[in-house]
């Protein structure tokens, strides 16, 4: 059969296609004390029924439908349910509080959100009772037992679906809208990135062509489903074949006993995520030797962490993306160690770069520049307001990311974005930082990435304390607590100073106050200091 051409397909005949071409290959869903697996043609199948109740309650083409759903079975089910009727599926991190989701549904003008009724240590739904979630909300669906008044069982409706003849297939185009993935922006409210059909796809085969395309390659997918690299992940299963075990939270122990027992052959994750895999395999005496290569990315890499993969035979290989464009660069497992270690890899296929200046004209080879960036994954813009100012003439998206271009290879050097990555989790500093201001105790704050060892960067506030208040790790803690955003967005560091570092323009001078942290300079004006 011709390979998948992305500019002329959708989701849908995507998804189709890939269950009748692999309609065996496994998705294994793994969770605390639990494994579940469930073949394409399975998953294709219940999402047919599942689509038929969502037609039936007027779902239509171009309607938005959030998923708030961990690396479950549902999950998938409802995704590909989505492109069945043509709607727009909102990926929402499964961790993110009620501040958050309520943001994203009135945003995205969700008419359907789909929750578990709880996981771990998650209630949802004490979680809905606190939710704005605006008036083009109309259908709440819970997965699991406990469903309150006024909302819709997710098994009832795919029980309800499987007797009702199938959707007609969408009235959709590759160029329309398939998924609305929110990300933190320097301004700190998220910013909804959209995707196309041929986007998506797009990232799928250009990845494929780079890496190979292995049927008997079985990957582990260590990123959450509102994540756009899980999401890539579960189309990959379906576009190439490739049997995928997916954690629904990541537990190193439980990843290092996975590749034991599935072969897994590949990965990707931060640098925490493959640290802690290879510290759990040492400690706990699993055999790793299946996996043979590991894309490291969404967070600063130390060379260290390659250079420790190496060793452990792993090959490690760097990576460059962004929501917006979600792999302009990669390494390769073939590549030289030096090369895997100090450069985020060369471009991907079908994809193009510069590094201009200011004004946005290209600067000379080995000199540093903001990356743009086009290509057929490229995103085709924003849900609300004008992303002029984020484009150059010619369809460039400036990434705000700072790098060097030299032989043929991309190296990413700084950033322009006032944002942390914390795990590969983007946090918006300006969303920190309002929530400590609205603390009685504090005057003025600064939140900037502090290095960190397990996760890239953690959360460090510098905060100025209003007269003789005080202020520990504990107060904010509860305080964002009571605010109702993820934990991730706590700071974990807290360091009470007498003033910040302003320019002649009064703007606070950030990079001052990450070579504090990097112990470059010796903090004449700093107080005390509390950890988490």
């Amino acid at each position: 059969m011709a390979p998948l051409d992305p500019a002329r397909a959708t989701l849908a005949g995507a998804l189709e296609r890939g269950a009748i071409d692999h309609p065996t290959t496994l998705l294994h869903f793994a969770g605390a004390g639990h494994e579940t697996s469930i073949g394409l043609g399975a998953v294709v199948e219940r999402a047919r029924s599942l689509a038929a109740s969502f037609r039936a309650r007027g779902i239509a083409p171009g309607d938005r439908i959030a998923v708030q759903v961990p690396n479950w079975v549902e999950g998938v089910v409802t995704y590909v349910a989505a492109a069945f009727v043509g709607a727009v599926v909102v990926p929402v991190i499964h961790i993110y509080g009620p501040s958050e989701v309520g943001f994203i549904v009135r945003e995205s003008r969700a008419r359907m959100l789909v929750v578990p009724d709880r996981w771990r240590n998650i209630d949802y739904l004490e979680r809905l009772g606190r939710l704005d979630a605006g008036a083009a909300l109309e259908h709440v669906v819970i997965i699991g037992d406990d469903v309150p008044s006024g909302c819709e069982a997710w098994y009832d409706l795919e029980a309800r679906g499987a007797g009702a003849p199938p959707c007609p297939a969408p009235a959709t185009s590759p160029d329309d809208v398939a998924f609305l993935i929110y990300t933190s922006g320097t301004s700190g409210t998220p910013k909804g990135v959209l995707h196309s059909h041929a986007t998506v796809l797009a990232e799928v085969e250009s990845l494929g062509a780079m890496l190979g395309d292995d049927s008997r390659t079985t990957v582990l997918g260590s990123f959450p489903a509102g994540h756009i690299a899980g999401v890539a992940a579960l189309l990959r299963s379906f576009v190439l074949g490739v049997t995928t075990v997916l954690l629904d939270s990541w537990d190193a122990s439980l990843a290092a006993a996975l590749v034991e027992h599935h072969g897994v052959h590949s990965s990707a994750g931060t640098p925490f995520f493959l640290t802690s895999l290879l510290d759990a395999g040492e400690a706990e005496g699993r055999d790793l030797s299946s996996l043979d290569r590991f894309m490291v990315g969404a967070a600063n890499v130390p060379r260290s962490v390659v250079d420790r993969a190496d060793a452990a035979g792993v090959r490690a290989y760097r990576a460059y993306g962004s929501t917006e464009h979600p792999t302009v660069t990669s390494g390769h497992p073939s590549d030289e160690l030096d090369r895997r270690a100090t450069t985020d890899g060369r471009l991907t296929p079908g994809n193009e770069l510069r590094i201009v200046d200011d004004d946005g004209r290209d600067v000379p080879d080995g000199s540093p520049g903001e990356i743009v960036t086009r290509g057929p994954e490229r995103f085709v813009g924003y849900s609300s307001g004008s992303s002029g100012e984020s484009f150059l003439p010619g369809g460039w998206f400036r990434t705000g990311d700072i790098g060097v271009f030299e032989g043929g290879y991309l190296t990413v050097v700084d950033r322009k974005k006032d944002i942390i990555i914390r795990g590969g989790e983007n946090i918006a500093s300006k969303e920190v930082e309002d929530i400590l201001l609205d603390h009685p105790a504090v005057a003025d704050a600064a939140v900037v990435a502090a290095p960190d060892q397990r996760l890239g960067e953690s959360v460090c506030a510098f905060v100025v304390l209003r007269g003789s208040a005080s202020l520990t790790i504990d107060d904010v803690r509860r305080h964002f607590e009571r605010a109702g955003v993820a934990r991730q967005k706590t700071p974990e560091r807290i360091e009470i100073v007498h003033d910040l570092p302003r320019g002649h323009g009064g703007k606070v001078q950030k990079v001052e106050l990450r070579a504090r942290l990097r112990g470059e300079d010796p903090g004449q004006n700093s107080g005390s200091s509390h950890h988490g």
